[in-house]
């Protein structure tokens, strides 16, 4: 039986409900990220016996299970877009957004699909967008190129974040730290394309460069669905 199907205890002197456990783990792993949730902690925010969070919940993972599920509903769009390639671009934008909020979340997205009812109705939402447009297997590839782009970009976006936390350098500062050394390695005449890029590439924030890649994802996905078979 799965943490969705198990029927949750009765209530005791201490009000307590899955939603009440994974508000609380919520804002843990907000202040702390992942580490700082344990069933110990979360009962102890909550003024309970760690003893009675496994009424609830059995282990962490399960807690995990429905942090996740949690925040999809904060993904799932409000009214489905008519355009299909705007949904699936809302449906990105509003992971993201999640996904800074919740920074976290980036550690347990991709691998196997949310079963909650939040993630569901998100993975519903992205199929049927495309519903229609053709065979269900091209679809499947469809939505999970654009969520593997998604996810990528998240990941990489939240580990800079991370990395300016853990060492107190901005971006900026970083590249004016490592400049000296970047600028002996291209003078090197080794990597002429990355010289190419330093040089005369455009610095853009994350927000523009994520836009701009799932646009290119987006785009090539709707080429890929009018595609005659082979």
């Amino acid at each position: 039986m799965t943490v969705w199907d198990r029927p949750e205890p009765p209530t005791r002197p201490v009000p307590l409900d899955r939603e009440l456990i994974v508000a609380a783990a919520i804002a843990l792993a907000d202040e702390g990220g992942l580490e700082a949730v344990s069933l110990r902690k979360v009962a102890a925010r909550l003024n309970a016996g760690p003893m009675r969070l496994y009424g609830y919940i059995s282990t962490k993972q399960e807690l995990f299970d429905l942090m996740v599920d949690e925040v999809h509903a904060e993904i799932l769009p409000e009214e489905q877009p008519a355009d299909w390639p705007e949904a699936l671009r809302v449906i990105a934008h509003r992971t993201r957004q999640a996904a800074l909020r919740h920074q976290w979340l980036a550690d347990l997205l991709g691998g196997r699909p949310s079963l909650g009812p939040n993630g569901l109705a998100v993975t519903e939402a992205q199929l049927a967008a495309l519903d229609g447009l053709a065979d269900v297997d091209t679809v499947m590839r469809a939505v999970e190129t654009v969520s593997a782009y998604v996810i990528g970009a998240i990941r990489r976006e939240i580990a800079n974040l991370r990395a300016e936390r853990a060492t107190g350098l901005s971006k900026r500062d970083w590249q004016r730290a490592s400049g000296p050394h970047v600028t002996r390695m291209l003078a090197t005449g080794r990597f002429p394309a990355l010289a190419k890029a330093v040089h005369e590439g455009t610095d853009v924030d994350a927000g523009t460069s994520f836009a701009t890649g799932l646009d290119w994802v987006v785009d090539a996905v709707a080429a890929g669905l009018t595609r005659p078979p082979v």
